[in-house]
């Protein structure tokens, strides 16, 4: 059986990227934190709640826990069909958003409970076009590992030509604001017109990276959406809004 047909044999709930061979001609920007420290602490505190009532543990980075994936099987290198390396300027922006992050000024976005898609993710500030929004963060695995896991937030990290060492990011257990953002119907044209993030993987130091970047201005009170199908068509999408 060929690589396409082992990929496309496993039908799990797992999230997915674009194609990492799209070309950009512009730099990510770094987001731009709410100026009111009230609506800072109010943005992290629906992150808190929301990671809470689904009893997971915050993080912002990749975790390699023991039984799990190693940190050294994420090797960029071995990413079938070969994957963009970051550039100098993305990597000083990735690098200026996580000591923001860390240093308690967060994107500006807000977690807000929906009867029908559950939590999702809003605007708190004007988000600009190509602005990096988050990383995808959990705990790192081999999709072998995962073949019988109802997980709806798995993601996918490095696709290899053998699915023993093939990863997957886990938010099942440590997670992100990432982790939260909501996905377009592929069954519905006019779902597409809500997308207005896409998640890409990136070459960062030899390492894969899953970085959330807006595709477009995104106003303030206005659902984030990503397409949850850009690489392996494998998310079941029918039943989405």
């Amino acid at each position: 059986m060929c690589t396409i047909e082992l990929l496309d044999s496993r039908k799990r709930k797992k999230r997915s990227d674009v194609s990492v061979h799209h070309k950009r001609k512009r730099r990510l920007l770094p987001f731009v934190p709410s100026s009111d420290p009230d609506c800072r602490l109010q943005q992290m505190q629906s992150l808190a709640h929301a990671l809470t009532s689904l009893n997971l543990e915050f993080s912002d980075d990749l975790t390699y826990p023991p039984g799990m994936a190693p940190r050294s099987a994420n090797q960029a290198v071995m990413e079938y069909g070969g994957m963009q390396v970051l550039s100098k300027e993305d990597f000083e922006t990735l690098g200026k958003c996580r000591a923001m992050a860390k240093s308690g000024e967060c994107p500006p976005l807000v977690i807000v409970y929906d009867s029908c898609l559950g939590y999702t993710v809003e605007a708190d500030d004007l988000i600009k076009d190509l602005t990096l929004i988050a990383e995808y963060a959990g705990d790192v695995d081999y999709i072998k590992n995962r073949e019988d896991d109802d997980g709806d937030s798995m993601m996918s990290l490095l696709l290899t030509t053998d699915p023993a060492t093939s990863l997957v990011i886990c938010p099942d257990r440590r997670a992100n604001i990432a982790r939260f953002v909501s996905g377009i119907n592929n069954h519905k044209p006019e779902s597409r017109k809500k997308q207005n993030v896409k998640c890409v993987r990136y070459n960062v130091d030899g390492e894969v990276r899953v970085l959330l970047v807006a595709t477009r201005d995104i106003v303030k009170g206005e659902k984030l959406f990503y397409d949850y199908n850009g690489y392996e068509n494998e998310y079941p999408t029918h039943n989405f809004i």
